[in-house]
Protein backbone atom coordinates (compact mmCIF):
# COMPACT_ATOMS: atom_id res chain seq x y z
CA UNK A 1 0.00 0.00 0.00
CA UNK A 2 1.08 3.46 -0.65
CA UNK A 3 2.77 5.73 2.12
CA UNK A 4 -0.36 7.65 1.40
CA UNK A 5 -2.87 4.80 2.24
CA UNK A 6 -1.10 4.14 5.38
CA UNK A 7 -1.05 7.81 6.34
CA UNK A 8 -4.80 7.73 5.84
CA UNK A 9 -5.75 4.84 7.57
CA UNK A 10 -3.81 6.44 10.65
CA UNK A 11 -5.29 9.63 10.44
CA UNK A 12 -8.60 7.76 10.33
CA UNK A 13 -7.49 5.91 13.60
CA UNK A 14 -7.42 9.33 15.20
CA UNK A 15 -10.27 10.41 14.24
CA UNK A 16 -11.85 7.54 15.95
CA UNK A 17 -10.36 7.64 18.80
CA UNK A 18 -11.02 10.86 19.25
CA UNK A 19 -14.75 10.38 18.25
CA UNK A 20 -15.09 7.30 20.77
CA UNK A 21 -13.37 9.42 24.02
CA UNK A 22 -15.54 12.82 22.97
CA UNK A 23 -18.74 10.60 22.94
CA UNK A 24 -18.10 8.13 25.97
CA UNK A 25 -15.13 9.03 27.36
CA UNK A 26 -11.67 7.40 27.83
CA UNK A 27 -12.09 4.48 30.48
CA UNK A 28 -15.22 3.72 28.25
CA UNK A 29 -13.29 3.51 25.56
CA UNK A 30 -10.38 1.44 27.21
CA UNK A 31 -12.89 -1.25 29.09
CA UNK A 32 -14.05 -1.59 25.33
CA UNK A 33 -10.53 -2.22 23.60
CA UNK A 34 -10.30 -4.79 26.40
CA UNK A 35 -13.43 -6.43 25.70
CA UNK A 36 -13.30 -6.58 21.94
CA UNK A 37 -9.51 -8.18 21.77
CA UNK A 38 -11.32 -11.34 23.63
CA UNK A 39 -13.45 -12.37 20.81
CA UNK A 40 -11.36 -11.05 18.02
CA UNK A 41 -8.28 -13.02 18.88
CA UNK A 42 -10.14 -16.58 18.34
CA UNK A 43 -11.95 -15.49 15.32
CA UNK A 44 -8.36 -14.65 13.64
CA UNK A 45 -6.89 -17.54 14.63
CA UNK A 46 -9.97 -19.47 12.91
CA UNK A 47 -8.87 -17.91 9.88
CA UNK A 48 -5.38 -18.48 9.99
CA UNK A 49 -5.75 -22.24 10.59
CA UNK A 50 -7.90 -22.19 7.07
CA UNK A 51 -5.05 -20.69 5.26
CA UNK A 52 -2.49 -23.24 6.55
CA UNK A 53 -2.38 -24.92 2.87
CA UNK A 54 -1.08 -21.23 1.43
CA UNK A 55 -0.81 -18.86 3.91
CA UNK A 56 -1.45 -15.48 2.55
CA UNK A 57 1.63 -12.66 2.98
CA UNK A 58 1.31 -11.41 6.63
CA UNK A 59 1.36 -7.96 5.78
CA UNK A 60 -1.76 -8.11 3.44
CA UNK A 61 -3.67 -10.10 5.97
CA UNK A 62 -2.22 -6.59 8.25
CA UNK A 63 -3.55 -4.14 5.80
CA UNK A 64 -6.65 -6.36 5.51
CA UNK A 65 -7.27 -5.92 8.78
CA UNK A 66 -6.37 -2.77 9.63
CA UNK A 67 -8.44 -1.29 6.37
CA UNK A 68 -11.49 -3.17 8.09
CA UNK A 69 -10.11 -1.69 11.89
CA UNK A 70 -10.15 1.88 10.35
CA UNK A 71 -10.62 2.31 6.51
CA UNK A 72 -13.79 0.74 6.08
CA UNK A 73 -14.74 1.98 9.77
CA UNK A 74 -14.75 5.36 8.77
CA UNK A 75 -16.38 5.21 5.58
CA UNK A 76 -19.62 3.24 7.51
CA UNK A 77 -19.58 5.97 9.82
CA UNK A 78 -20.08 8.76 7.36
CA UNK A 79 -22.79 6.90 5.19
CA UNK A 80 -24.28 5.93 8.19
CA UNK A 81 -25.28 9.15 9.63
CA UNK A 82 -26.37 10.63 6.42
CA UNK A 83 -28.34 7.05 6.21
CA UNK A 84 -30.20 8.03 9.52
CA UNK A 85 -31.22 11.63 7.53
CA UNK A 86 -32.38 9.85 4.84
CA UNK A 87 -34.85 7.27 6.77
CA UNK A 88 -36.10 10.63 8.57
CA UNK A 89 -37.08 12.61 5.25
CA UNK A 90 -38.79 9.02 4.06
CA UNK A 91 -40.90 9.02 7.59
CA UNK A 92 -39.93 10.65 10.56
CA UNK A 93 -38.69 8.58 13.30
CA UNK A 94 -37.54 5.91 10.82
CA UNK A 95 -34.01 7.19 10.48
CA UNK A 96 -32.42 4.59 13.08
CA UNK A 97 -34.19 1.85 11.65
CA UNK A 98 -33.79 2.56 7.76
CA UNK A 99 -29.88 3.31 9.06
CA UNK A 100 -29.52 -0.25 10.64
CA UNK A 101 -31.40 -2.48 8.26
CA UNK A 102 -30.88 -0.25 5.29
CA UNK A 103 -27.85 1.92 5.29
CA UNK A 104 -25.97 0.22 7.85
CA UNK A 105 -25.44 -3.68 5.76
CA UNK A 106 -25.29 -1.92 2.42
CA UNK A 107 -22.28 0.93 3.25
CA UNK A 108 -20.37 -1.48 6.11
CA UNK A 109 -20.20 -4.64 3.59
CA UNK A 110 -19.35 -2.34 0.37
CA UNK A 111 -16.39 -0.56 2.51
CA UNK A 112 -15.51 -4.07 3.85
CA UNK A 113 -15.50 -5.69 -0.23
CA UNK A 114 -13.21 -2.76 -1.21
CA UNK A 115 -9.89 -4.07 -0.18
CA UNK A 116 -11.19 -7.20 -1.58
CA UNK A 117 -11.98 -5.93 -5.06
CA UNK A 118 -8.54 -3.66 -4.83
CA UNK A 119 -6.50 -6.40 -4.17
CA UNK A 120 -8.03 -8.76 -6.70
CA UNK A 121 -8.12 -6.10 -9.15
CA UNK A 122 -4.27 -5.23 -8.06
CA UNK A 123 -3.14 -8.59 -7.17
CA UNK A 124 -4.63 -11.15 -8.87
CA UNK A 125 -2.39 -13.67 -8.51
CA UNK A 126 -2.93 -13.66 -4.32
CA UNK A 127 -6.57 -15.68 -5.11
CA UNK A 128 -6.33 -19.10 -5.98
CA UNK A 129 -9.63 -20.11 -5.04
CA UNK A 130 -12.33 -19.44 -2.78
CA UNK A 131 -10.70 -20.47 0.36
CA UNK A 132 -8.17 -17.40 -0.21
CA UNK A 133 -11.26 -15.50 -0.63
CA UNK A 134 -13.04 -15.75 2.70
CA UNK A 135 -9.60 -15.77 3.99
CA UNK A 136 -9.10 -12.35 3.13
CA UNK A 137 -12.77 -11.19 3.62
CA UNK A 138 -12.89 -12.87 6.90
CA UNK A 139 -9.39 -10.96 8.39
CA UNK A 140 -10.83 -7.54 6.95
CA UNK A 141 -14.14 -8.29 8.59
CA UNK A 142 -12.40 -9.20 12.43
CA UNK A 143 -10.97 -6.33 12.39
CA UNK A 144 -14.17 -4.14 11.49
CA UNK A 145 -15.63 -6.14 13.81
CA UNK A 146 -13.02 -5.33 16.53
CA UNK A 147 -13.67 -1.64 16.21
CA UNK A 148 -17.04 -1.70 16.25
CA UNK A 149 -17.24 -3.74 19.29
CA UNK A 150 -15.11 -1.24 20.82
CA UNK A 151 -17.01 1.08 20.21
CA UNK A 152 -20.90 -0.36 21.06
CA UNK A 153 -19.39 -1.86 24.44
CA UNK A 154 -17.69 1.56 25.23
CA UNK A 155 -21.18 3.26 25.19
CA UNK A 156 -22.61 0.01 26.79
CA UNK A 157 -20.48 0.59 29.94
CA UNK A 158 -20.84 4.22 29.86
CA UNK A 159 -24.30 3.75 30.46
CA UNK A 160 -24.99 0.57 32.66
CA UNK A 161 -21.44 -0.42 33.63
CA UNK A 162 -20.39 -4.04 34.04
CA UNK A 163 -24.35 -4.98 34.49
CA UNK A 164 -25.21 -8.61 34.45
CA UNK A 165 -25.86 -11.67 32.13
CA UNK A 166 -29.22 -9.65 30.14
CA UNK A 167 -27.79 -6.02 30.45
CA UNK A 168 -24.60 -4.10 30.85
CA UNK A 169 -21.26 -5.05 28.76
CA UNK A 170 -21.73 -8.05 30.08
CA UNK A 171 -24.74 -8.83 28.35
CA UNK A 172 -23.20 -7.42 24.97
CA UNK A 173 -20.77 -9.96 25.31
CA UNK A 174 -22.50 -12.96 25.54
CA UNK A 175 -24.67 -11.16 22.25
CA UNK A 176 -21.68 -10.35 20.60
CA UNK A 177 -18.18 -11.78 22.22
CA UNK A 178 -20.14 -15.09 22.30
CA UNK A 179 -22.88 -16.02 20.43
CA UNK A 180 -21.72 -13.72 17.51
CA UNK A 181 -17.96 -13.12 17.13
CA UNK A 182 -18.19 -14.42 13.96
CA UNK A 183 -21.29 -12.13 12.20
CA UNK A 184 -19.40 -9.40 10.49
CA UNK A 185 -16.15 -12.09 9.24
CA UNK A 186 -19.47 -14.56 8.11
CA UNK A 187 -21.26 -11.81 6.10
CA UNK A 188 -18.18 -10.51 4.46
CA UNK A 189 -17.15 -14.36 3.52
CA UNK A 190 -20.01 -14.39 1.10
CA UNK A 191 -18.21 -11.36 -0.91
CA UNK A 192 -15.37 -13.31 -0.58
CA UNK A 193 -16.36 -16.37 -2.22
CA UNK A 194 -17.97 -14.42 -5.16
CA UNK A 195 -14.48 -13.00 -5.58
CA UNK A 196 -12.93 -16.41 -5.22
CA UNK A 197 -15.46 -17.34 -7.85
CA UNK A 198 -14.36 -15.18 -10.17
CA UNK A 199 -10.43 -16.06 -9.73
CA UNK A 200 -11.29 -19.37 -10.71
CA UNK A 201 -12.88 -18.19 -13.61
CA UNK A 202 -12.14 -17.39 -17.34
CA UNK A 203 -15.58 -16.13 -18.06
CA UNK A 204 -15.95 -12.46 -17.78
CA UNK A 205 -19.06 -12.03 -17.08
CA UNK A 206 -18.21 -14.54 -14.37
CA UNK A 207 -15.44 -12.70 -12.81
CA UNK A 208 -17.99 -9.65 -12.46
CA UNK A 209 -21.21 -11.48 -11.65
CA UNK A 210 -19.98 -13.59 -9.06
CA UNK A 211 -18.23 -10.56 -6.67
CA UNK A 212 -21.80 -8.82 -7.35
CA UNK A 213 -24.05 -11.76 -6.28
CA UNK A 214 -21.30 -12.42 -3.26
CA UNK A 215 -21.85 -8.70 -1.92
CA UNK A 216 -25.40 -8.71 -2.29
CA UNK A 217 -25.52 -12.07 -0.13
CA UNK A 218 -23.38 -10.28 2.39
CA UNK A 219 -25.34 -7.62 2.46
CA UNK A 220 -28.85 -9.22 2.81
CA UNK A 221 -27.81 -11.05 5.60
CA UNK A 222 -26.04 -8.46 7.60
CA UNK A 223 -29.66 -6.30 6.82
CA UNK A 224 -31.73 -9.93 8.41
CA UNK A 225 -29.06 -9.80 11.27
CA UNK A 226 -29.75 -6.07 12.18
CA UNK A 227 -33.72 -6.11 11.77
CA UNK A 228 -33.56 -9.06 14.57
CA UNK A 229 -31.09 -7.09 16.89
CA UNK A 230 -33.22 -4.16 16.48
CA UNK A 231 -36.40 -3.79 14.89
CA UNK A 232 -37.22 -7.46 16.00
CA UNK A 233 -37.97 -9.35 18.82
CA UNK A 234 -36.46 -11.64 20.91
CA UNK A 235 -38.04 -14.79 19.02
CA UNK A 236 -37.31 -12.42 16.08
CA UNK A 237 -33.70 -13.14 17.14
CA UNK A 238 -33.48 -16.93 18.23
CA UNK A 239 -35.30 -17.59 14.83
CA UNK A 240 -33.04 -15.95 12.71
CA UNK A 241 -30.09 -17.07 14.65
CA UNK A 242 -30.96 -20.94 14.73
CA UNK A 243 -32.89 -21.17 11.34
CA UNK A 244 -30.53 -18.88 9.33
CA UNK A 245 -27.54 -17.64 10.85
CA UNK A 246 -26.49 -21.40 12.59
CA UNK A 247 -26.88 -23.04 8.93
CA UNK A 248 -24.93 -21.06 7.16
CA UNK A 249 -21.80 -20.94 9.78
CA UNK A 250 -22.23 -24.53 9.24
CA UNK A 251 -22.09 -24.45 5.23
CA UNK A 252 -19.56 -21.94 5.29
CA UNK A 253 -17.32 -24.52 7.20
CA UNK A 254 -18.09 -27.50 4.90
CA UNK A 255 -17.53 -25.37 2.04
CA UNK A 256 -14.04 -24.07 4.04
CA UNK A 257 -13.26 -28.06 4.40
CA UNK A 258 -14.12 -29.32 0.59
CA UNK A 259 -11.96 -26.45 -0.79
CA UNK A 260 -9.28 -27.06 1.73
CA UNK A 261 -9.27 -31.21 0.24
CA UNK A 262 -9.20 -29.58 -3.05
CA UNK A 263 -6.38 -27.58 -2.69
CA UNK A 264 -4.83 -30.56 -1.34
CA UNK A 265 -5.44 -32.58 -4.57
CA UNK A 266 -3.89 -29.79 -6.24
CA UNK A 267 -0.94 -29.60 -4.50
CA UNK A 268 -0.73 -33.50 -4.85
CA UNK A 269 -1.53 -33.33 -8.61
CA UNK A 270 1.39 -31.30 -9.22
CA UNK A 271 4.38 -33.11 -7.40
CA UNK A 272 4.96 -35.84 -9.46
CA UNK A 273 5.49 -33.87 -12.42
CA UNK A 274 8.06 -31.11 -10.09
CA UNK A 275 9.74 -34.24 -9.25
CA UNK A 276 10.08 -36.00 -12.94
CA UNK A 277 11.61 -32.28 -13.31
CA UNK A 278 13.70 -32.44 -10.41
CA UNK A 279 12.84 -29.57 -8.69
CA UNK A 280 11.90 -31.32 -5.57
CA UNK A 281 13.20 -34.89 -4.43
CA UNK A 282 11.86 -38.35 -4.54
CA UNK A 283 11.49 -38.77 -1.11
CA UNK A 284 9.47 -35.64 -0.34
CA UNK A 285 6.40 -36.21 -2.73
CA UNK A 286 4.59 -38.28 -0.09
CA UNK A 287 5.70 -35.36 2.60
CA UNK A 288 4.40 -32.85 0.50
CA UNK A 289 1.30 -33.96 -0.41
CA UNK A 290 -0.63 -33.79 3.07
CA UNK A 291 -1.13 -31.62 5.72
CA UNK A 292 0.45 -33.89 8.73
CA UNK A 293 3.49 -34.86 6.73
CA UNK A 294 4.67 -30.96 6.07
CA UNK A 295 3.78 -30.45 9.70
CA UNK A 296 6.04 -33.83 10.80
CA UNK A 297 8.64 -33.06 8.46
CA UNK A 298 8.73 -29.87 10.03
CA UNK A 299 8.70 -30.94 13.82
CA UNK A 300 11.70 -33.60 13.02
CA UNK A 301 13.79 -31.17 11.83
CA UNK A 302 12.89 -28.66 14.46
CA UNK A 303 13.74 -31.52 17.43
CA UNK A 304 16.79 -32.45 16.01
CA UNK A 305 18.44 -29.58 13.88
CA UNK A 306 16.37 -26.48 15.11
CA UNK A 307 14.25 -23.94 14.61
CA UNK A 308 16.62 -22.09 11.95
CA UNK A 309 16.18 -25.15 9.69
CA UNK A 310 12.62 -25.46 10.32
CA UNK A 311 12.13 -22.13 8.89
CA UNK A 312 14.18 -23.11 5.61
CA UNK A 313 11.92 -26.07 5.27
CA UNK A 314 8.37 -24.39 6.09
CA UNK A 315 9.78 -21.35 3.27
CA UNK A 316 10.28 -24.41 0.89
CA UNK A 317 7.07 -26.19 1.50
CA UNK A 318 5.40 -22.60 0.75
CA UNK A 319 7.05 -22.46 -2.18
CA UNK A 320 6.28 -25.44 -3.77
CA UNK A 321 2.60 -24.60 -2.96
CA UNK A 322 2.94 -21.57 -4.46
CA UNK A 323 4.53 -23.16 -7.75
CA UNK A 324 1.90 -26.19 -7.63
CA UNK A 325 -1.19 -23.70 -7.56
CA UNK A 326 0.17 -21.67 -10.54
CA UNK A 327 0.81 -24.60 -12.37
CA UNK A 328 -2.80 -25.38 -12.18
CA UNK A 329 -4.21 -22.13 -12.94
CA UNK A 330 -1.95 -22.10 -15.88
CA UNK A 331 -3.40 -26.10 -17.60
CA UNK A 332 -6.87 -24.34 -16.84
CA UNK A 333 -6.60 -20.72 -18.33
CA UNK A 334 -6.94 -18.56 -15.57
CA UNK A 335 -3.18 -17.58 -14.76
CA UNK A 336 -3.25 -14.56 -16.47
CA UNK A 337 -0.80 -13.17 -19.19
CA UNK A 338 2.01 -13.10 -16.82
CA UNK A 339 2.05 -16.69 -15.85
CA UNK A 340 5.32 -17.60 -17.72
CA UNK A 341 7.34 -14.27 -15.97
CA UNK A 342 5.62 -15.75 -12.37
CA UNK A 343 6.31 -19.48 -12.99
CA UNK A 344 10.23 -18.83 -13.53
CA UNK A 345 9.94 -16.04 -10.65
CA UNK A 346 8.33 -18.68 -8.02
CA UNK A 347 10.67 -21.63 -9.50
CA UNK A 348 13.60 -19.52 -8.81
CA UNK A 349 12.32 -19.12 -5.28
CA UNK A 350 11.61 -23.09 -4.83
CA UNK A 351 15.00 -23.47 -5.65
CA UNK A 352 16.56 -21.18 -3.44
CA UNK A 353 14.35 -22.01 -0.73
CA UNK A 354 15.45 -25.82 -1.00
CA UNK A 355 18.92 -24.85 -1.05
CA UNK A 356 18.35 -22.66 2.08
CA UNK A 357 16.79 -26.17 3.06
CA UNK A 358 19.78 -28.10 2.59
CA UNK A 359 22.15 -25.77 3.55
CA UNK A 360 20.59 -24.73 7.23
CA UNK A 361 23.09 -26.26 10.27
CA UNK A 362 22.44 -30.38 10.67
CA UNK A 363 19.84 -30.38 7.97
CA UNK A 364 22.21 -33.35 6.26
CA UNK A 365 21.75 -34.75 8.98
CA UNK A 366 18.30 -34.44 9.58
CA UNK A 367 17.43 -35.20 6.16
CA UNK A 368 19.40 -38.43 6.33
CA UNK A 369 17.52 -39.67 9.62
CA UNK A 370 14.54 -39.04 7.70
CA UNK A 371 14.79 -40.83 4.13
CA UNK A 372 16.11 -43.47 6.64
Amino acid sequence: MPVVGLIALACSGLVLFALGTSTTGLLPILVGVVAALVPVGPVLMAYLWVDRWEPEPAKILLLAFAWGALGATICSLAFNSRAQAIGDLIQQGFGADFAAVIGAPVAEEAAKAAFLVVLFVRRRNEFDGVVDGIVYAGVTAAGFAFTENIWYFARVFNEGGFGTASSGIVGLFILRGVLAPFAHPLFTSLTGIGIGIAALSGNKVVRVVAPVVGYLCAAGLHSLWNFSTTVGDGTTFINLYFLIMVPIFAGMVVLVVWQRRREQRIVAAQLPEMEAHRWIAASEVSLLASMPGRKNWRRIVRRKVGERASRAVAAYQHAVTELAFLRHRMAQGTAGADAEQRHRVLLSTLLAARQAAVDAPGAAKAEGGRNG
